[in-house]
């Protein structure tokens, strides 16, 4: 069903101007150039969709905010989310996402967004991203969304290239509902991002609040890469003044090299620092580390036999 059917689109010279659709979306005009900094996940003005430069995909990317009541089940301390609280993603409503989504893919191939709002250097389309102010697979609707957004992309000129990304902590992926939905996402140009930060009982609590066993995120972690393409994702950043001791990093190298003996078809690491500000309590505390300790650690990675990318 065409959604937009007998809907009137904005004039071409114009950057995202607001679109009355009584009871579905309005898209909020802005003059402000995105960038990598920037992540606002109501620059658009919608409830689902909105649009960020990700210095990770090098492009514009398509978010999708399964989380809009920004309830997590993990609390990562660099999480850039205010008013952060546990929870899941409430219910999806599905056909004003696939409006969003519709009208948003629109205006970027033929409305002024990409001139008007994206710097001249990644005016393109890299991927759509699902993420947002939570966990996206809490979501129930987790499958159909992956459903809604291949029938989306069906019906637009978009370059074959395009991604689809999850962006996840992982923790949810034994659902059958979840993994059911990464099946779907590896015939759709699909990747997992899964965040690994820390191996060790004591760093994950540290850091991403949560008593999640190493057992558990291993098998999770082998069941994401056995159904669609992964990336591990790690955030290096300090504590205190003090990058990952020996400990951290030591255990995190061994984890990885158990992982590729046990021939898991990881793809690579994407290591990144701390690009926008935490708005957990931790805040303060957290500092990014430096260039050369980055590199270095990128290199250990890539001595294992592993791809490594660093996004400072």
């Amino acid at each position: 069903m065409l959604l937009w059917e007998g809907m009137r689109w904005p004039a071409s010279n114009s950057s995202l101007r607001v679109i009355n659709i009584p009871g579905i979306v309005a898209l909020r005009s802005s003059s402000k150039l995105l960038n990598v900094a920037d992540h606002d996940r109501d620059s658009a003005g919608l409830t689902y969709v909105y649009p960020v430069v990700s210095r990770r995909a090098g492009g514009v990317s398509i978010g999708v905010n399964l989380n809009p009541n920004n309830a997590c089940n993990w609390r990562c301390v660099y999480c850039q989310v205010p008013d952060l609280k546990r929870g899941t993603a409430p219910a999806i409503d599905l056909a004003r996402l696939e409006s969003e989504l519709r009208i948003f893919l629109h205006e970027i191939l033929h409305g002024r967004f990409m001139k008007d709002q994206v710097p001249a250097n990644v005016r393109r389309i890299n991927d759509i991203a699902i993420s947002g102010n939570g966990e996206p697979t809490s979501a129930r609707e987790f499958e159909q969304v992956i459903e809604l957004i291949a029938r989306v992309k069906r019906d637009y000129d978009l370059p074959k290239e395009l991604k689809l990304v999850l962006i996840t902590n992982g923790s949810l992926i034994d659902r059958s509902g979840v993994q059911e939905g990464l099946r779907l996402m590896a015939a759709l140009n699909g990747e997992v991002w899964f965040k690994l930060d820390s191996v060790t009982r004591e760093g994950r609590q540290r850091i991403n609040n949560t008593r999640m066993s190493l057992k558990q995120m291993r098998e999770n972690l082998r069941t994401a890469a056995l159904l669609c393409p992964t990336w591990l994702q790690t955030c290096l950043f300090q504590i205190d003044g003090e990058p990952p001791d020996e400990k951290e990093w030591a255990a995190y190298l061994k984890f990885i090299e158990s992982l590729l003996q046990e021939e898991v078809p990881l793809r690579g690491v994407l290591l990144y620092a701390l690009a926008r500000p935490s708005m957990q309590p931790e805040a303060p505390r957290l500092s990014g580390v430096s260039q050369d300790w980055a590199e270095a650690f990128r290199g250990k990675i890539q001595s294992l036999g592993l791809a490594a990318t660093l996004h400072q």
